[in-house]
């Protein structure tokens, strides 16, 4: 499964202005709010909270991957954003967030999940990547560097 099969840009926010994590958050996922492949936004909501509760998944570099399992998808479901001005996201560097990538898989599609959660921290490890991302104006620009990136780097299955 491919980032660009999942990430579309109507799921994407160029330049989002907000000052706090959870309204991050919250704004993300709203973008689900009329796709039928989301069952219960809700449900999806309260499972990345929860998610979050545990252990931040602010990651470090200026990127988070906020990400959850639930029932309340019927599929995989994706989307980015970048925030205007870098955001406190309690990350495990204690550096602010200005990248986010929300993964929501279904419960029982856990292997996906994980191969996804884990392509996505190599691409945001490649600091010319999070630039050319940080320095992207537009929807259309995030998702084909998103794919370009993907193309370039990895064996897709």
């Amino acid at each position: 499964m491919k980032i660009s099969d999942i990430l579309k840009v109507e799921r994407i926010i160029p330049n989002l202005e907000k000052i706090d994590k959870t309204e991050i958050i919250n704004e993300i996922i709203d973008l689900f709010a009329d796709d039928d492949r989301v069952l219960d936004l809700e449900v999806v909501r309260n499972a990345v909270h929860d998610r979050e509760k545990i252990m931040s998944t602010g990651v470090g570099q200026g990127f988070a991957i906020p990400h959850a399992k639930t029932n309340g998808v019927t599929e995989m479901i994706a989307a980015f954003a970048k925030t205007s001005e870098p955001i406190d996201f309690n990350a495990l560097d204690q550096n602010p967030v200005n990248l986010i990538f929300l993964l929501v898989g279904k419960e029982n599609l856990v292997g996906p999940h994980i191969k996804l959660l884990s392509r996505i921290s190599r691409m945001m490890n490649k600091e010319e990547f999070r630039k050319s991302l940080s320095e992207a104006k537009s929807s259309e620009e995030i998702l084909s560097i998103f794919s370009e990136e993907e193309n370039k780097h990895f064996e897709i299955r």
